[in-house]
């Protein structure tokens, strides 16, 4: 395995333990949910690893049952961020059900009829910038950055829909996007934030990553 390999590895290893502990010391993640999340960033690991791997098989697993388990890992690792102590919206509900089976478009759509006469949800529009972002095959669209502002709109000071959003881009392989928007997160946090200590350390890394990759730099 090469360097550059391993250090891909490593830092994928360095994001999804970033992720739980944002998820358990931010979000307040309960006790019995950190199974499930865990379950979660193994998808996400497993996700790269078939498509960042050069060794993968020349016969991949179908592109249906790709997208379902993207769908879901999606689903439960945004729902275990909310305390749902209410029912989500059905229209919420039955679009995580069409996302689960890889169905972003049509999850995206009920999310926008949704959200027409809700909203001020703000994990609606959270959901939605997810969708919108597996639909276009993992690139985020001017329409996926828009549901991320709106979300950041409902409510500044949470700081959900920046991390997604710098995650949707460092999946999609835009590094300096994701090292933009997670600066952009820690500027405008207050010092004592809960989240600032790790995020440094991830901007750090990403910012090791350009420094070591020509490619990047000056985009």
């Amino acid at each position: 395995m090469s360097e550059a390999m391993i250090g891909g590895w490593l830092a994928v290893a360095a994001l999804a333990l970033a992720a739980f502990a944002f998820a358990v010391l931010v979000m307040k993640l309960p006790r019995r949910g950190f199974t499930l999340f865990g379950a979660v960033l193994v998808f996400g690991l497993a996700g790269y690893a078939w498509q960042g791997s050069p060794g993968q098989p020349s016969a991949p697993r179908p592109r249906v049952e790709q997208a379902g388990e993207q769908g879901t890992a999606m689903v439960e690792g945004r729902a275990a961020l909310f305390d749902h102590t209410l029912p989500p919206p059905d229209y919420l509900v039955t679009s995580d059900a069409f996302a689960r089976r890889g169905q972003f478009e049509e999850a995206a759509q009920l999310l926008q009829r949704g959200l027409r006469e809700n909203p001020r949800d703000l994990e609606s529009w959270l959901a939605l910038g997810m969708a919108l972002v597996g639909h276009a095959d993992g690139f985020v669209t001017p329409a996926a950055v828009q549901a991320f502002g709106r979300a950041k709109a409902i409510d500044p000071a949470h700081p959900a829909a920046e991390y997604f959003l710098g995650y949707a881009y460092l999946q999609s392989g835009e590094i300096v996007a994701a090292r933009n928007v997670w600066k952009g997160l820690l500027a405008n946090s207050p010092p004592d934030a809960p989240w600032r200590e790790g995020l440094t350390a991830e901007v750090a890394r990403l910012d090791d990553m350009i420094a070591r990759a020509p490619m990047l730099q000056g985009q």
